[in-house]
């Protein structure tokens, strides 16, 4: 039998870079000693208010049918957390609830891209940027980082990778997996590059309420990008609602009531007690995401100090989210040796970087979503391996 030429275009490394956590997850189960870094999943419940809210909207039937863009209320709400933080007038005709922030940058290509297209996007990335881009039938145009500057964005760079086929920008502040978050003389730079080429710009700001200290930059909020701007977030990371799917996309008017055409084929709404927890999330998303920086920001600490003994291995300290990029060229291996080797002798999963492009090839990253006891020891284990292979190596 046949399949469409889709399916292709959705699978590739980035959907192969998950085995070694699979295997991790898989030892787990079998009661094997893992710790799992290979995922961005926070350990923590989601909070009580939110998850009270859900049940108590579960208990009056709160199971039927909502609007396909999200609830008045809950729109608004998002419309409201977003005009604070993206400095914009925002209303609810410019909010689309969508399931989770994956599902909103899916969105945002279909709405966009057609064959023939190209968009530019950061060399590393996300891994499922590739396959959301060629899912609308357009080619990935990925630009490595400034040479020597820890990941920083290249803007001359990426203007000359501009062509008569570029379409849009898709962009990561913070980005995921480097934790970099864009300085506002970087974005204006990518806001310039954006209004001369009449470009769209698809800005996933996921990560925005985790910064250590570090000011994030909402592209949209820079002058002429309002109306080029679709911008992608969620509650997934910032309140630890992962595996509740709620996330939404912010843009013009226009582009909101195309994103409802396509909500209505192919989403048809999350479920009202999934939005009526997200109202209680976004009431308190201050208190909450302050709380969650102030455990990542110690998460992060206790993993960059324990790893600092090891030999052949060096840390770059991120600016947000939960992830620690680690170069490991100097121990002669591989990425994907280092990490298949590290969780087979210790227990402890790591992703191969190079999944998320060229330029993080010799980088493994590990998430900080665990306790810092639960770190302390991950990052033990790897000084301890990291000694072992070179003595081997010696």
């Amino acid at each position: 039998m046949k399949y469409s030429p889709f399916v292709e275009r959705i699978a590739g490394e980035g959907a192969a870079a998950w085995a070694i956590h699979s295997e991790a997850i898989a030892a787990k189960a079998r009661g094997e000693d893992v710790i799992v870094l290979s995922v961005g999943d926070p350990d923590m419940d989601t909070p009580a208010a939110v998850t009270d809210r859900a049940i108590s909207a579960l208990k009056q039937g709160d199971t039927h049918y909502v609007g396909v863009q999200g609830t008045p209320s809950l729109r608004d709400a998002i419309a409201r957390h977003a005009s604070h933080g993206m400095k914009l007038p925002l209303t609810a005709e410019n909010v689309c609830v969508t399931a989770g922030a994956q599902n909103g940058l899916f969105f945002a290509s279909l709405l966009l891209l057609q064959p023939g297209d190209e968009v530019i996007m950061p060399d590393p990335c996300y891994v499922t940027y590739e396959a959301t881009v060629r899912a609308a039938g357009a080619t990935p145009i990925a630009v490595p980082p400034r040479a020597g500057a820890g990941f920083r964005p290249d803007p001359d760079q990426i203007a000359a990778r501009v062509t008569p086929r570029t379409r849009a920008l898709l962009w990561a502040s913070p980005n995921n997996p480097t934790g970099t978050v864009t300085s506002t003389d970087e974005a204006r730079a990518l806001a310039a590059i954006a209004c001369k080429h009449d470009l769209w710009v698809i800005s996933d700001e996921v990560y925005s309420g985790l910064t250590f200290g570090v000011e994030h930059v909402s592209i949209a909020s820079l002058p002429g990008m309002a109306e080029r701007t679709l911008t992608i977030s969620s509650l997934s990371k910032s309140h630890a609602m992962t595996g509740w799917r709620c996330g939404w996309i912010i843009g013009p008017e226009q582009a909101i009531a195309h994103a409802g055409n396509l909500s209505l084929c192919m989403l048809y709404g999350l479920p009202g007690f999934v939005q009526q927890a997200a109202e209680t999330a976004l009431e308190n998303a201050d208190a909450i995401s302050a709380r969650m920086r102030d455990i990542y920001a110690r998460r992060r600490d206790a993993l960059l100090a324990a790893l600092a003994p090891a030999p052949g291995i060096k840390s770059v300290a991120p600016d947000a989210g939960m992830f620690l990029m680690v170069d490991i060229s100097a121990t002669g291996m591989s990425a994907n040796e280092f990490s298949w080797a590290l969780l087979r002798e210790t227990g402890v999963s790591a992703l191969d970087a190079t999944a998320f492009g060229p330029s993080a090839a010799g980088y493994v990253r590990l998430s900080f979503t665990l306790n810092e006891e639960t770190l302390s020891e991950a990052g033990r284990r790897i000084v301890e391996f990291c000694r072992n292979h070179a003595a081997q190596m010696a």
